[in-house]
């Protein structure tokens, strides 16, 4: 049995792994993976731009949900030289819809690096690579590994489900801690392999065979190996700390009409929806009605006075730390000059037909195709 015994004291945590069939491992996983493995437009290409703008895209979404993104983002930016001259503006709205716009922001940001600092060449090298704008470990080891073949773990969600049941590991895979222990087990069990492909492939038996739930242990290339598998404690791995509750935030806010016209605010570049185009107005105080607050949260962020005319509609999104429920009134200006003392950088009187230029979040879409089946005689 593949043991993996942890030795902790405050500030270390030591691996020691007995395994006597690494080599074993790898190649009936690599050979399994070139047979079985979805084919995904990233993995049949070695340039490093596709490949990082995918793994860009894969953090926080879900395959089939980032396929048609993908081929529209390369379609409109087909190389980085494109993508760095490219507005801002403009690669949000080509990431619209799919959430954490920090993601589009920071990749734009390190395009123009690479062309300002490398004549547009990808660097294939750790510490220039790592450098730039939202490349964190895992984008670093997964574009130098599947771009390259350098010698990187690429260590997902999916890759610490596979480790902790076949080395039973006992360390919570969401403890960020844990990290360094599941590393060290992916090192050992690559060392004898091709690391791009061998990180594809244990990515892509964790996505497919070694599920959170219903396990395909029976369709496992490596299920002869697999401690939690041999002892029948599958169930019982990959370890988590329960989730803390997270809180819900009350927001009111309005679609204010002028002359025909709706106004809209951009939010700052840097945090929370960073860039994107909003509705006025602010959280819902304690007792506080939302048709007040509204009123209230205008008057406050952009100074303008309204009347509220109508309840559009609800809407309720998640982030990860925490959930919003947005109540949307059609507003009617009464007077006041915009003045921006919120969250927001920039304003815009637009019309309801020109208002899809404009890149806005996910949930007020919504909103968006209800002011276009509105009447503003």
């Amino acid at each position: 049995m593949n043991i993996l015994t942890i030795q902790a004291d405050r500030s270390l945590a030591i691996i020691f792994i007995e395994m006597k069939d690494i080599d074993q491992f790898g190649k009936q996983l690599i050979q399994w993976y070139i047979k079985n493995h979805r084919r995904l437009p990233w993995r049949e290409t070695d340039n490093p731009y596709y490949i990082w703008v995918s793994e860009v895209m894969l953090q926080q979404t879900r395959v089939k949900a980032v396929l048609p993104y993908y081929q529209k983002f390369l379609e409109r930016f087909p190389d980085l030289r494109r993508l760095a001259q490219a507005r801002l503006q403009s690669v949000l709205k080509m990431w619209e819809g799919m959430g954490y716009y920090a993601r589009a922001r920071h990749l734009h940001q390190a395009a123009k690096l690479v062309l300002k600092r490398y004549d547009g060449k990808i660097p294939d090298n750790w510490e220039s690579f790592r450098d730039l704008p939202g490349v964190g470990e895992y984008i670093a080891s997964a574009v130098l590994s599947f771009a390259f073949n350098q010698p990187y773990c690429v260590v997902d969600g999916n890759v610490k489900r596979v480790l902790a049941r076949f080395f039973l590991i006992d360390a919570p895979v969401n403890r960020s801690a844990s990290l360094k222990i599941f590393k060290e087990a992916a090192g050992r069990l690559m060392k004898p392999c091709r690391p791009g492909i061998f990180n594809q492939a244990i990515m892509e038996l964790g996505a497919t065979i070694c599920r959170p739930r219903n396990p395909g242990c029976g369709s496992c290339p490596v299920q002869s190996l697999c401690s939690a598998c041999q002892s029948r404690k599958v169930a019982t791995y990959p370890i988590r700390i329960p989730k803390k509750i997270i809180p819900e935030y009350h927001m009111a806010v309005g679609v204010i009409l002028k002359n025909d016209r709706i106004l809209i605010a951009r939010r700052k570049r840097e945090g929370l929806l960073g860039g994107l185009w909003e509705f006025p107005g602010d959280k819902v105080k304690e007792k506080e009605d939302p048709r007040q607050a509204c009123v209230r949260g205008i008057k406050e962020t952009v100074n303008l006075s309204v009347e509220i005319d109508s309840f559009i509609t609800r809407i309720k999104y998640s982030f990860t730390h925490f959930k919003v429920v947005k109540d949307v009134f059609r507003c009617r200006h009464v007077f006041g000059e915009v003045e921006l003392n919120g969250p927001d950088d920039r304003f815009r009187w637009t019309t309801p037909r020109q208002i899809e230029r404009y890149p806005f979040p996910k949930a007020d879409h919504k909103v968006i195709r209800l002011i276009k089946g509105m009447n503003f005689s």
